[in-house]
């Protein structure tokens, strides 16, 4: 199946989910309209991550979402997931395309630096994260990437669906949204919300306008 990279991009945390919810939690984001899902888990063992990633990829195949793993190849290879979020300090994207194939959804995170996302397209990434837009708990280290950055990597990256990510929430999304970016990446706008599939909803619904 061919994936349209783009919208709602949602994000789990380990601290927003309890283990024994985060199936029906993930459930709830894509009823309201999440189009890619990301399972980032970075204190959990491997056998955990796997364990986790097997759930929740019987519920993205139902849904026909995406389901990326945050870091580990050998995971997303070994179950099918359709593909694999890279940081700066993971595999090389040409590893990643190694062992996951042509077909894998292979995501690159560029912080800041449009030289990275130049560079990620060349290698054939097929999405680019860019950020911290605001300030995030989940980055409280991160210094803001400008509105400036996102639309010249728009403009300089033309052909990669870019996502902005960091920080971001129904009251300034539609100013994000105006830079050009084709979608956003959300942590704890939807999993830190009392109810994923409302926020999940009101985020959505800016593409929806935008459509």
């Amino acid at each position: 199946m061919k994936y349209q990279i783009r919208g709602l991009y949602v994000i789990t945390d380990e601290k927003l989910i309890p283990r024994e919810r985060l199936v029906e939690t993930v459930e709830k984001a894509i009823k309201g309209g999440a189009k890619v899902i990301q399972l980032r888990e970075k204190e959990s063992s491997s056998g955990e991550i796997l364990r986790l990633a097997q759930e929740l990829l019987r519920l993205t195949r139902r849904y026909e979402v995406p389901l990326i793993i945050n870091d580990h190849l050998e995971i997303a290879r070994n179950i099918g997931a359709e593909g694999v979020h890279l940081g700066q300090h993971d595999a090389s994207l040409s590893e990643a395309r190694r062992i996951l194939g042509s077909e894998a959804i292979i995501g690159v995170s560029c912080y800041g630096s449009i030289e990275r996302g130049i560079e990620a397209q060349k290698g054939g990434a097929d999405y680019l994260a860019f950020g911290t837009p605001f300030f995030t708990p989940t980055k409280p280290d991160r210094e803001p990437t400008s509105f400036e950055i996102l639309r010249e990597a728009k403009r300089v990256i033309p052909n990669v669906p870019i996502f902005a990510i960091g920080g971001i929430t129904p009251l300034n999304v539609a100013s994000v949204l105006e830079t050009g970016v084709d979608g956003i990446a959300v942590i704890t706008s939807v999993f830190g919300s009392s109810d994923p599939e409302k926020a999940s909803r009101q985020l959505s619904a800016f593409f929806d306008h935008n459509d």
